[in-house]
């Protein structure tokens, strides 16, 4: 039985090379494809339901086997010994039973389940993987311009000192930049730790440390809907989401199991065949003896009563089966529902992009006009403060929006099913070395 879902281009990451200074999206993923123990874990699981499924078949291929023995018998009553060899082969074949047959069709289904499965954690490995990545760069964008607003902030307290020194501001002036200073010192310690904390993410994802990663090229970076309507986007998650097809074989796994239940009812034939050899001694008369025995026959086994057993278990089954069948409706469900905020979540981020662009502008200007009223006595440095605060804030809005479409694009096409490694070499393309980006 081949295993399904061949989804994924292996061969295309394979080529990309690795930076001898900074890791890629690509070179992240290609170790994590290595070291991942979800993954791993998933494709052990897989193999083992492939194997399973080599073991039901065996119960209809003939089982064959071969005894042997040599026994030696002493008696001190009349001081007698005897040996007696014997040898033979034997075999037992299925003519019908129902359950075998049964039990390989679950197993194949059992195998196709674990296949989607591992296939659906190649999947969750790409958004994983893209997650944590997209949150070291978020964090190491929010500490840059944490460092930012630290050194606008401390040039202002200086100017205030220097401005207080001559009489030209009041002593509250020095205490609102220094406060302003102090708080601004508190954050950068925070997004410091946020930035190891989320190294400590992809560390986990990949088992290997990591310290340099290129960045997004903001340049290039460009956002935009998707082409298909929502409708068509959930018509095309309910036949290639993996989860949903998971639970779909499930579904079919438990209908396929009241069949292997009420199977105990049947009847079983099986042909039945053997060869046996002995040769036996003994030593007071010196006689002895061969035989040589041959049989084949044809057994019938039917089951008349097991105590309600067989009957007990096909309840049970038929109970599992509305289980999964209720499990499928809420995936289904699911699904649906994660279609529909995923694509909505696309359009917000592409609108906030928008938004928080002009805020930057906006927020930039309005700096430096306050700081024009600050020198002429029209604005306070409390002013002044908060127009920094909020121009850091927009720059670090802008940056959480372009992640968060990134993420809600990978996630939507996660939750369609056509989340593939082709994606991961498309938003590698829009990356840059750190170094370009200063």
């Amino acid at each position: 039985m081949k295993k399904l879902l061949p989804l994924f281009i292996s061969a295309a990451l394979g080529s990309l090379s690795t930076s001898a200074w900074a890791d890629t999206l690509a070179d992240i993923y290609n170790q994590a494809k290595d070291n991942d123990p979800q993954l791993l874990s998933a494709a052990a699981q897989r193999d083992a339901a492939f194997e399973a499924v080599t073991s039901s078949r065996s119960d209809l291929l003939p089982q064959i086997n071969l005894t042997a023995g040599y026994n030696i018998n002493r008696s001190d009553q009349d001081a007698r010994e005897s040996d007696k060899l014997t040898a033979g082969i034997n075999f037992s074949q299925e003519l019908y039973n129902r359950s075998s047959w049964v039990t390989l069709d679950t197993a194949e289904k059992t195998a196709r389940q674990a296949d989607s499965a591992y296939a659906a954690a190649q999947q969750s490995l790409i958004l994983r993987v893209s997650e944590a990545y997209f949150e070291v760069l978020r964090a190491q964008d929010n500490l840059e311009f944490v460092r930012a607003e630290k050194a606008a902030v401390g040039r202002q307290l200086e100017q205030t000192k220097q401005r207080f020194e001559v009489g030209l501001s009041a002593i509250t002036d020095v205490h609102d930049a220094q406060a302003q200073y102090d708080g601004v010192l508190a954050d950068e310690v925070l997004a410091e730790n946020n930035l190891v904390n989320s190294y400590e993410s992809l560390r986990e994802i990949t088992g290997q440390e990591h310290s340099n990663l290129y960045v997004l090229d903001t340049d290039r970076f460009s956002a935009s809907k998707s082409s298909s309507s929502p409708e068509a986007l959930v018509e095309e998650a309910q036949t290639k989401n993996l989860s949903l097809l998971t639970a779909r074989i499930a579904q079919d796994v438990a209908r396929d199991n009241i069949a292997l239940a009420s199977s105990g009812h049947l009847p079983s034939l099986t042909l039945d065949g053997g060869y046996n050899y002995g040769d036996e001694s003994n030593d007071q008369n010196f006689s002895q003896g061969d035989y040589n025995d041959f049989n084949i026959g044809v057994n019938l086994v039917v089951p008349l009563y097991t105590g309600g057993n067989i009957t007990s278990q096909t309840k049970q089954a038929e109970f599992a089966y509305v289980a999964a069948s209720q499990d499928l409706e809420a995936t289904y469900r699911s699904v649906v529902k994660d279609v529909r905020a995923f694509n909505n979540n696309i359009t917000a981020s592409i609108g906030a992009l928008r938004a928080y662009e002009q805020t930057v502008v906006s927020a930039n200007s309005a700096l430096e006009a306050t700081e024009a009223g600050f020198d002429v006595g029209t604005r306070t440095i409390v002013d002044v403060l908060d127009s920094t605060r909020r121009l850091y804030d927009a720059n670090k809005n802008l940056s959480d929006a372009r992640y968060n479409y990134i993420l809600s694009v990978l996630q939507l096409r996660q939750a369609v099913g056509s989340l593939n490694e082709q994606d991961i070499l498309d938003i590698n393309d829009g990356l840059k070395a750190a170094a370009a980006a200063q």
